[in-house]
């Protein structure tokens, strides 16, 4: 009797879970005024619902300007139609606080939305994060041309800039149904995280009339079980990044690691950089896939940033099934941006194998080029079923272990 009582007890609760408990901001002490800044009042209520056991920070609609805010464990979002999370545009509102930057443990400023160790957090729409970056991208250019005009280099940490969203070791993450807008940095960062989550969301950030710089679509950093699908995504640097760690000992370092088992489809990709970029600052990538998704830029498809200061292995990536107009069909090349040896005296090069792009048909301003540093290996890369309308259609490979099937351009088979 006590077996079935508890068997239909758990079966209750199966069907009828219990809802998480709402805290709609406006009830809780914030106010619909778009002029003033909220992030104390908004960061109470979600310290409230965290005393209380968890609960789900509800933003209705309106505009509400505010600095970091920081989820704690089973807290989440939720933005109602008409909603708006706009960030301030002052730095100063985001605290500087142990963080990770391009593949590094540092010190950095807080994103717009933080949730450290919190298992299970959610992002839910169909309202919208603003990240208000204008005057950090203005202040980032007008850095550039001066360091510009004395010779110099500047690097992307050199004016301070907030990220959007920056969830670190987190699992079971769902980012669904928002608009993510005008990032003052990287929009989407996710680090050591695993179960993740991001579909039907809508990410963008302009190329004019001031270009937003380095605000790629989502960063991939050292995490493992990805699915991104039905997402548009159109930014001014790469849409989707793969990364996990830079440098000569980058590979050795506990921070650091693999990014595998991540799952990109039914996605379209407007004007970035690269569609899917493996690279810049990553040792290890296994088992990529993008597949069923449509292309609306002039960028390439695939980018491989081969990095000389860095030990990299790629592996295991698919592209399948992938129309529309883009840049280039595959961009495999030496990335020399921030290169830097520590003073070492190694000499790290790069592993590509089992990388195959398949039932790809577009337009396209080249074919692409295969041409990464002189120590760099590759190995079964394969193009199969691939149409191509190019001006310019040859691909410029310096690889033997590269092979062809049905492999069309401008309407005349390759022979390989």
């Amino acid at each position: 009797m006590m077996k079935s009582l508890y068997i239909f007890t758990l079966l209750i609760a199966f069907l009828h879970p219990v809802k998480a408990q709402e805290y709609d901001i406006i009830r809780y002490g914030a106010r619909t005024d778009s002029t003033i800044i909220q992030t104390k009042a908004i960061q109470k209520v979600i310290d409230k619902a965290f005393a209380k056991g968890g609960g789900v920070i509800v933003i209705p609609k309106g505009t509400y300007l505010t600095g970091a805010l920081f989820f704690k464990k089973k807290t989440s979002l939720v933005l109602q139609e008409g909603a708006v999370l706009k960030g301030s545009d002052e730095i100063k509102d985001y605290p500087f606080i142990p963080s990770r930057m391009e593949g590094q443990s540092l010190r950095y400023f807080a994103a717009l939305i933080n949730a450290y160790g919190v298992d299970g957090f959610s992002i839910k729409g169909p309202g919208t994060i603003n990240g208000n970056g204008l005057r950090f991208w203005k202040t980032f250019w007008a850095h550039r041309e001066e360091m510009k005009k004395m010779g110099k280099k500047s690097t992307n940490l050199e004016v301070s800039r907030p990220r959007l969203i920056f969830i670190w070791k987190s699992d079971h993450v769902k980012i669904q149904q928002v608009k993510l807008r005008n990032s003052g940095f990287w929009t989407t960062h996710l680090y050591q995280c695993n179960d993740v989550l991001v579909e039907d969301t809508n990410i963008q950030s302009p190329f004019k009339p001031v270009p937003a710089p380095s605000s790629d679509g989502i960063d991939l950093d050292v995490c493992k079980d990805v699915r991104i699908r039905n997402c548009y995504i159109s930014v001014n640097d790469d849409a989707i990044v793969i990364k996990g760690g830079k440098g000569t000992t980058a590979h050795q370092l506990p921070e650091n690691g693999i990014v595998e088992d991540v799952l990109i489809e039914n996605c379209t990709f407007g004007p970035s950089h690269a569609t899917l970029t493996i690279g810049s600052e990553c040792i290890h990538a296994k088992n990529i896939t993008m597949k069923n998704c449509v292309v609306e830029n002039n960028c390439p498809i695939l980018k491989f940033k081969m990095r000389g200061d860095t030990f990299q292995l790629f592996e295991n990536i698919t592209i399948d099934n992938i129309s529309g107009t883009c840049g280039a069909v595959i961009d495999l090349n030496p990335w020399s941006q921030f290169f830097d040896l520590g003073g070492s005296e190694a000499k790290p090069f790069g592993i590509i194998k089992n990388i195959k792009l398949s039932n790809i048909k577009v337009k396209s301003s080249k074919f692409g080029e295969m041409q990464g540093n002189p120590l760099d290996q590759v190995a079964d890369f394969s193009f199969k079923n691939v149409e191509v309308t190019t001006p310019n259609p040859v691909l410029k490979n310096k690889y033997e272990d590269v092979k062809f099937e049905n492999v069309v351009v401008n309407g005349k088979p390759i022979v390989h």
